[in-house]
């Protein structure tokens, strides 16, 4: 089995209930992952680009937060993202293999 970071984009609740709902089903899916669940991840506040010639800057798409969870391929983990509720609230998914550094 192989794991995979599964990087979120966008998706950010508007109000307090949406928040609350989304926690909800969040939580829901994270607990259907079973053992496929390796980490829970974290949520992300504001974020900010640094470049090579120490440019500095905000990105148009930032990151919201990540999970990790361990899959036979990249297709298996993208059927573990599907159900998650980021895209109720126009997010996005980025399911990317972890390589062994």
């Amino acid at each position: 089995m192989a794991r995979f970071v599964l990087a979120f984009r966008g998706g950010m609740p508007k109000t307090p209930e949406e928040g609350q709902k989304m926690m909800e089903e969040w939580t829901r899916w994270s607990e259907g992952l079973g053992t496929a669940l390796v980490d829970k991840g974290a949520g992300f506040g504001k974020s900010r680009w640094l470049m090579a010639s120490d440019k500095q800057g905000r990105g148009s798409d930032p990151l919201s937060g990540y999970t990790v969870v361990e899959a036979a391929d990249i297709e298996a983990a993208l059927d573990l993202a599907r159900p998650n509720p980021i895209f109720s609230l126009g997010g996005s998914i980025e399911v990317a293999e972890a390589m062994q550094m």
